[in-house]
């Protein structure tokens, strides 16, 4: 893998990227893309309470297509049809399958018409992923651990 000797700081710079090139762990990646379809938005409750809004879009560039995920103020911005350019984007897993989201550090706006052809397979979004293990948040001691035996809820480790 080649280094960029170009870039003098320290922040990592997005790069364009075709939809069929993402996977699980793709962050900072710029996608250009037209959209297929708008999904209905649902209310989702929110990791600290409350809840969100979001809508499930999806897009597509010529060599696949996959979900975008629309949180609360980009709800209603993108329509059938539109040519998007995400910058900065990055990919979740959503119950093992992939989305595609705009952060607060990611910018979503309209792009000239500049795709005549896109292609709806691969759906990246339809090929489920192991989702890795949650990390424990909470701050405090992972669940019961039986520090006597050195294994979890008291199952000793034979070798």
């Amino acid at each position: 893998m080649e280094e960029n000797t170009e870039s003098s700081g320290t922040e990592e710079q997005s790069v364009e990227t075709k939809i069929k090139e993402l996977n699980p762990r793709s962050k900072r990646v710029d996608v250009f893309a037209k959209c297929l379809e708008v999904g209905e938005p649902k209310e989702i409750p929110g990791r600290f309470g409350g809840s969100r809004k979001v809508a499930e879009a999806t897009i597509a560039d010529e060599t696949g297509a996959i979900v975008l995920s629309l949180w609360d103020d980009q709800i209603g911005t993108v329509n059938k049809e539109d040519v998007l350019q995400i910058k900065n984007g990055y990919v979740s897993l959503v119950r093992g399958h992939m989305r595609l989201n705009v952060g607060k550090y990611g910018t979503l706006s309209k792009g000239d018409d500049g795709l005549d052809e896109v292609v709806t397979e691969p759906n990246m979004s339809d090929q489920e992923h192991e989702q890795p293990p949650r990390r424990n948040r909470g701050g405090g001691r992972p669940r019961d651990r039986d520090r006597d035996s050195g294994g979890y809820g008291g199952m000793r480790r034979r070798f």
